[in-house]
């Protein structure tokens, strides 16, 4: 009896070996947690796709856990750079790079230059680009944003392609909600051959018309919007447009969710009207995935930013979000996503250059043309002079 249970239980035990050397009982499979902050809004499209990609993500990445927290947009700048310079913070975030140049040169946002070398060759350029600071590339380009012309295909079956088509439209009596600010606006300068920057950053918006006579347009604009008590600004000229009064507004592709779920199949987009010098060049953001220069798990994190940038995430966010992709190998059909890449083309990638600030604090203060009459050209002049103080 002896014999029968040690000869069975030498059997189990080479049978135990024999499974495990064969793969049939491997070793688990060590999990990497990531901490992953995001600021998309509660119950909105872009944080039911992101969770629908975040469940994606579980399933096919089952080596990490992906920790996700939202923080309000208005507060995940501060906060990140707050638990940053202590010493913690997310492993990774998803955000504009309305301020990456900043947070680059302060060392709040890990170069990952090298992390990703070879890695984003599905990217666009103007994506990577936007995620670059002086040659060195700090975040995975997730979609794009930029300014462009909604409208209304009953009420306006074709858009205004130039400029001078606009003015007309408006001067006609077609509600047309322009979003003068210098955010908004700042497309028009380029069709008009006005350049803000010279190569080195230098203000040079006084050495061609081109900026004047934008600025004096924009004013023409003005003046017929304030006449007939249209709106001014993007918030002013949401309810207008949902409703079908106004035409056509101006404002970026975030806005896309509500146009689309105001006005249906009669919502369509163009590129900014062309001025006389060429195509408009709005401001082009891109938004992307950061990550912590303190986390521990860099290469994870690298990880998830591409799965959660890769085409199958990608196309979801376009799908079910409105975003515009920043990889070149996602299928667009959607008639809106393809109307904003052909405005995109021509945009101005946003410079993560501190010489920006001279832009805003010095060619933000319009209302000196809008409303109190200073001609266009003086207002230039003054505004460059000073940004070169």
């Amino acid at each position: 009896m002896k014999k029968s249970l040690l000869a069975l239980v030498s059997v189990l035990m080479i049978a135990s070996f024999l499974l495990v050397a064969c793969g049939g009982a491997a070793a688990p499979t060590k999990v990497t947690e990531v901490t992953f902050w995001h600021a998309y809004g509660t119950g909105s499209a872009e944080e039911v796709a992101l969770a629908k990609v975040l469940e994606q993500a579980a399933k096919d990445m089952p080596q990490y856990k992906i920790n996700v927290l939202q923080v309000p947009f208005n507060d995940i700048f501060n906060k990140y750079r707050t638990d940053v310079a202590a010493g913690g913070g997310p492993d990774m975030f998803v955000a504009p790079n309305d301020s990456l140049g900043d947070d680059a040169r302060a060392g709040l946002i890990a170069d990952i230059t090298t992390l990703a070398d070879g890695k984003l060759a599905d990217y666009s350029k103007l994506s990577v680009e936007g995620m670059s600071v002086e040659g060195k590339l700090y975040g995975i380009p997730e979609s794009l944003k930029a300014v462009a012309f909604w409208y209304n295909k009953d009420l306006l079956p074709t858009p205004p392609a130039t400029t001078d088509e606009l003015k007309a439209l408006m001067a006609g009596g077609t509600e047309i909600s322009i979003s003068y600010g210098c955010y908004h606006h700042f497309g028009f300068f380029g069709g008009f051959g006005g350049q803000v920057f010279d190569s080195s950053w230098k203000v040079v918006a006084d050495q061609n018309s081109g900026v004047s006579d934008a600025m004096a347009y924009l004013n023409d604009l003005y003046q017929i919007s304030k006449t007939n008590g249209w709106p001014k600004n993007d918030g002013d000229g949401l309810a207008p447009f949902s409703e079908g009064k106004a035409a056509a507004i101006t404002n970026g592709n975030w806005a896309m969710g509500d146009y689309k779920k105001a006005l249906g199949d009669k919502l369509a987009v163009a590129p900014l009207p062309a001025g006389p010098a060429g195509p408009a060049t709005p401001f082009l953001g891109v938004d992307g995935y950061y990550i912590n220069p303190n986390s521990k798990n860099q290469a994870a994190a690298l990880d998830v930013a591409l799965y959660l940038t890769g085409k199958a995430a990608s196309t979801t966010m376009m799908t079910d979000a409105g975003h515009v992709p920043a990889r070149t190998d996602v299928e667009v059909t959607d008639p809106l996503i393809k109307g904003l890449l052909e405005g995109f083309k021509s945009g101005y990638v946003r410079p993560q250059v501190p010489q920006l600030g001279l832009y805003w604090s010095n060619f933000c203060g319009t209302d000196e043309v809008f409303e109190k009459g200073t001609p266009a050209a003086d207002w230039v002049k003054t505004a460059t002079a000073n940004a070169n103080k």
